[in-house]
């Protein structure tokens, strides 16, 4: 695969480490767990397997022009690091590849964005589920654009639902950023009324100005808002999933670590103590997986900078963990 060499990093097994069970050789995540070059290697073949690959986005350029926190760029370091020691329980070998880390050089995000996009394409085409980790939410343009490709001729009709305390919506005429990627994937279509189908779960009103709700009304837009994302009202989250779902074929679940009250994520670009709990976003993540529709995922806006005891990145590499599980389960 063409990447830039200098935007791309490939993957090394140093990143995956943890302890070991002797005479168990796939106890632990990072002992199952292959790096892949994707610049000189061939994807090995899933197989009879279920495939995962791990894409990371080591860009906070986006976060920076939207004037946030920086430090999301390394992300994807803080959430190996958690993930590898994970204990697995997986009902089913998976195949897991790493295929490394696109690094945003010299301000040009809209370079990473494509590059980042080509991996998608690579691992949908290759019969994999791409798990992105980053990184600004600004990753999700990037990430449509290879799941787009992918899904160019498949007459599939895709919905995006996006666990996350902002739309991600705002109108920039001049350059992209991490509050826009969903708008720009919004006017990839013709018809974006018609075809632009998005769920946003946990919108919190403070965070969200009348322009954004004008705007996500304008391209019909789903949402609940952030108090509506309790474990008390999760009869109406799995309705309003249910009905999202029943309007698509595939799902591009994207999740905004900045959604999650700051108890849980302290370690993101724009914190919040209103977000919802993780053992929401489990439930949401539950229903999505047992659809059988979910085609690609990303984490977006680890920022460690901030984060205690790596609480935040802790939190991702469960959510990765939990989705993998759900899915080899089904």
């Amino acid at each position: 695969m063409n990447l830039k060499e200098d935007f791309y990093q490939k993957a090394n097994s140093w990143w995956w480490t943890g302890r070991t069970d002797e005479g168990y050789p796939h106890n632990y995540f990072h002992q199952n767990i292959t790096c892949v070059d994707a610049q000189n290697d061939t994807l090995p073949t899933p197989g009879e397997n279920r495939g995962f690959g791990i894409v990371g986005y080591c860009c906070q350029e986006g976060v920076r022009r939207n004037h946030g926190r920086i430090g999301a760029a390394h992300g994807p370091r803080a959430i190996r690091n958690m993930l590898g020691p994970l204990a697995v329980h997986y009902a089913k070998k998976p195949r897991l590849i790493d295929l490394g880390n696109i690094h945003c050089l010299h301000e040009e995000m809209e370079a990473t964005q494509i590059l980042l996009s080509k991996q998608v394409f690579n691992l949908l085409d290759s019969s994999y589920m791409p798990i992105l980790m980053g990184g600004g939410h600004d990753m999700a343009y990037g990430h449509f654009l290879g799941i787009q490709k992918f899904l160019a001729e498949k007459k599939k009709r895709l919905g995006i639902i996006n666990l996350d305390a902002h739309f991600d919506l705002r109108i920039n005429l001049k350059n992209g950023h991490s509050g826009t990627p969903f708008y720009q994937i919004s006017q990839c279509y013709e018809k974006p009324q018609e075809d632009f189908h998005y769920l946003c779960l946990g919108i919190q009103q403070a965070s969200n100005s009348q322009l954004l709700f004008d705007t996500a009304k304008s391209l019909e837009v789903e949402y609940l808002l952030a108090n509506q994302m309790t474990e008390k009202n999760l009869g109406v989250i799995s309705e309003s999933i249910s009905t999202f779902l029943s309007k698509i074929d595939q799902v591009y679940l994207s999740i905004d670590l900045d959604g999650f009250a700051s108890a849980f994520a302290p370690g993101v670009s724009a914190p919040s103590p209103m977000g919802f709990t993780p053992q929401v976003a489990m439930e949401v993540i539950d229903q999505i997986a047992s659809s059988g529709k979910l085609l690609s995922m990303d984490i977006a806006e680890l920022n460690p900078t901030f984060d205690q005891d790596n609480c935040t990145a802790r939190l991702a590499a469960r959510l990765i963990n939990h989705t993998v599980t759900t899915l080899l389960a089904c």
